[in-house]
């Protein structure tokens, strides 16, 4: 690590607050303060960062590029500072100048780059391959507002957009010198050259200018510095003065129009065409100009395309970046007149996938016109993979039709971008054991039988410097004091903490952290909800993204039910509960925000009630993400993980609950079966149907929620009382939607299709138990600090060296600054 001069680090903050802003450091606002002291160690960083690029250069490394359509990325400075080792040198120079670091660090917006677990594993991934010393490139879009900015108003999701670079970003570096271009519609035209070889030429186009943003992603202590490159999209004729002079104004402004829309938001509504051609635009936009790239980059230094799959692998985070395998075999044939069959055979040895989802909707399908229109020569090459793939499933399974009806890539008018990534792909890896067997013998069961060797399991993992170093200082210095600091970049030495689970003078020191982090949460939740929670009580939490199968809705119908419990016999024993939602519904799914509704609907009832006194209180936090998970995660006694089994790829909020000492409660699904295998199933509260019996049951055609309904007394209560007016007394048919879907099938959609109704009993059962082991707090602690204690497992650090070694085959590189 290089050493830092604290008086030249001093006069380089003071240096940028005069030249950015014409100001002193005791005049400048907090975020000038930010700006100037994020400038100041960004030249820190380049030093690092250069070197890191030389000695790729020099050793001819290979590279993985990380694709992904969000890098949920959380704040950069308190991070970067800490993976560099800064961090008692920086303060220390703050202090000098009276700036308080935490007050800084306060003042940066989260990148608005993702939304859910997908984004937030991708930045863990970038955090473990530089910490690890793996050189790669994570490539993305620089949305300008990214999903939204969520507001709760009268209990109410309302989108706001997140304008988290109306001040800059310090830390990102334009690179105008890499700026590529990016074609869509228009037509094909194909004509031959002079060895009679067809030629294949798009025009009548429309195109936009791809300009990389980097934004440097440091490793712990290594001084190695790999680059998240995020494309911002430009128009090519800023603005067509000709037409301008000639009245026609909107064509003018066309492509400056087409421009900024390609980058405006993460995810646009799809409910409706325009939504739709806009997503396929931005996927095909940001993997086209971070493919140009890659290959350009290669050709700077090798003389022959045939061996790029020996220095470069794409990786497909999920179906979004599918369409890499069609323009990569164009720019192979199209831009270096490879051959198809030699264009197949290095596309095929540099493409890997993974799967993040058994969700069938969620496995991107295209309508046919759409894709067609907006990238014909894509088109015709998925086309023509598609005509070959059928022939090899024709050979393998002569007359069998239904093995085309579930394999083919072009069918029913539809181009299904799973199926490619698989075709085209060395490797399909799922994200946890039970999420890899489910899709080789349920979801991808065909192309299991038809390809096996394909198949493989990479567990996701968390960052262990984000998620405890930086999140919970508290927690992270006592594990240091009783352990030594090896765990900040070898988690499995966090094992040595079990022998220090028995003792009582340790599971007190633990409870008091933890207390303390509670206390640090209930003062946010005072100052952004105006709800006073005790930190007393048992701190409850689901924060995630808001899904049906993710199941936040028998979380809250059971805080209903226990709240008609306390209003029946106000007396019972009942040790007093806060229970904390935190989540985003996407703007175009409607249940999904009545359930939000819901659950604000039920707090605001059950906050207000004093005859309760206090035992039972909800909190939903606004705009869930990562500045407040951090905060979250450290304050969490039970981690709500209670998806409808089998739905649940891994998750990765189960292990930054787990890391920080909360305990599980949830079902056998994605990553809790390890998690559970880890630290013992008594140490977690484990309920519900496994994933054999839901899938039994889909295979039925469900079960009869009526049943249960008419059958259980209190159930029947708390669904009534979505109907009732008793939580929205102005408008009693306000949840008639949600208590639609428990009981009644509609269309295609069975009742209660993620079954709430037959897991409530079991879950209840769970909670109590949860609450029984929390009166006994010597015992509570002894299995809070051994989930601590079992986390290490669940470190992205472990994950990416199984990709590195298994999939990208990539090797480790030292750094040295001069």
């Amino acid at each position: 690590m290089q050493n830092i001069n604290k008086e030249e680090f001093k006069k380089s903050i003071e240096d940028y607050t005069k030249v950015l802003f014409r100001k002193s450091v005791s005049e400048a606002s907090k975020q000038q303060l930010f700006q100037a002291v994020s400038y100041s160690v960004k030249d820190l960083i380049i030093d690092q960062w250069m070197a890191t690029h030389r000695e790729y250069e020099d050793k001819d490394v290979k590279t993985v590029y990380y694709l992904s359509m969000e890098f949920l990325m959380g704040r950069a400075l308190g991070n970067n500072i800490i993976n560099m080792k800064a961090n008692n040198i920086i303060k220390e120079a703050l202090d000098e100048l009276g700036i308080d670091l935490n007050v800084i660090e306060d003042q940066e917006p989260d990148p608005a780059l993702g939304n859910g677990g997908l984004g937030r594993l991708a930045a863990c991934f970038l955090d473990s391959l530089s910490t690890l010393g793996y050189p790669a490139y994570g490539c993305g879009i620089r949305y300008k507002y990214g999903m939204f900015e969520q507001k709760i108003e009268n209990g109410f999701q309302v989108e706001v957009p997140d304008n988290w670079l109306k001040d800059g970003n310090p830390f990102e570096m334009k690179r105008s010198d890499y700026a590529v271009e990016v074609k869509f519609g228009g037509y094909v035209r194909i004509t031959k050259d002079n060895n009679g070889r067809e030629k294949f030429v798009q025009e009548n186009y429309q195109s936009v200018l791809a300009v990389p943003y980097d934004l440097p992603i440091v490793g712990y202590g290594n001084n190695v510095v790999n680059t998240l490159r995020i494309w911002d999209a430009e128009a090519i004729d800023n603005f067509n003065l000709d037409s301008f002079d000639k009245g026609d104004y909107q064509k003018a402004v066309e492509q400056q129009n087409l421009a900024r829309t390609i980058c405006e938001v993460l995810y646009p509504n799809d409910n409706h065409y325009a939504g739709k051609e806009l997503r396929l635009k931005q996927q095909y936009f940001f993997v086209s100009a971070s493919i140009q790239r890659a290959v350009i980059k290669y050709m700077e230094k090798h003389e022959d395309i045939h061996n790029i799959h020996e220095k470069v692998c794409f990786q497909l985070n999920d179906t979004h970046p599918t369409v890499t395998v069609a323009e990569f075999m164009r720019i192979l044939m199209d831009d270096y007149d490879l051959s198809w069959d030699e264009a197949w055979s290095i596309t095929t040895k540099t493409c890997a996938y993974t799967n993040h989802t058994i969700m069938s909707e969620a496995l991107e399908k295209w309508p046919l016109e759409l894709f067609s229109r907006l990238l014909p020569r894509i088109y015709q090459i998925v086309e023509e993979i598609n005509r070959r793939f059928i022939i090899e499933i024709q050979a393998k399974y002569p007359n069998d039709y239904k093995k085309i009806e579930k394999m083919a890539i072009v069918y029913d008018g539809q181009v299904k971008m799973a199926h490619l990534a698989i075709v085209a792909s060395f490797s399909v890896n799922g994200v946890a054991r039970l999420h890899t067997e489910i899709l080789k013998n349920q979801q991808l069961k065909e192309f299991y039988q038809m390809m096996p060797e394909k198949f493989n399991s990479k567990t996701n993992g968390i960052t262990q410097r984000r998620f405890l170093l930086h999140g919970n200082p508290l927690l992270a210095d006592w594990v240091t004091t009783k352990i030594g600091d090896d765990w900040i970049t070898n988690l499995q030495h966090i094992s040595e903490l079990k022998v220090y689970a028995d003792d009582l003078r340790c599971q007190k020191e633990f409870m008091q952290i933890k207390y303390q982090n509670k206390v640090r949460l209930a003062a946010y939740i005072k100052e952004h909800n105006g709800i006073e929670v005790d930190p007393r009580s048992i701190f409850d939490i689901q924060v995630k993204r808001l899904h049906e199968y993710k199941r936040q809705l028998l979380n809250i119908l059971h805080v209903m039910h226990l709240y008609n419990q306390l209003k029946k016999n106000p007396e019972m024993e009942f040790y007093p509960r806060t229970f904390i939602f935190g989540a985003k519904a996407s703007a175009g799914y409607r249940r999904a925000k009545a359930i939000i509704k819901l659950i604000n609907s039920v707090g605001d009832v059950v906050n207000n009630d004093k005859s309760i006194q206090n035992k039972l209180k909800v909190v939903f936090i606004e705009n869930y993400r990562v500045s407040n998970a951090e905060m979250i995660f450290a304050a969490a006694d039970v981690s709500e993980q209670i998806s409808t089994a089998s739905k649940e790829a891994s998750g990765t909020g189960n292990m930054k609950f787990m890391l920080n000492g909360a305990l599980t409660l949830g079902t056998m699904d994605g990553a809790n079966v390890e998690i559970v295998e880890e630290v013992g199933e008594e140490n977690a509260f484990i309920f519900g149907l496994t994933s054999d019996e839901v899938i039994k049951y889909e295979q039925e055609g469900g079960y009869n929620p009526k049943d249960i309904y008419n059958i259980d007394q209190d159930i029947r209560t708390v669904i009534t009382q979505l109907v009732n007016g008793y939580y929205s007394p102005e408008n009693p048919e306000l949840f008639r939607e949600i208590y639609n879907s428990l009981l009644d099938s509609n269309g295609g959609e069975r009742a209660d299709q993620y079954f709430i109704l037959k897991d409530f009993r079991s879950y209840e059962a769970a909670q109590k138990r949860v609450e029984e082991a929390y009166k006994d707090q010597a015992r509570w602690a002894k299995s809070a600090i051994l989930n601590v204690a079992s986390s290490g497992k669940f470190t992205s650090d472990r994950t990416i060296e199984e990709y590195a070694k298994e999939i990208w085959h990539l090797d480790k590189v030292k750094v040295e600054l001069e």
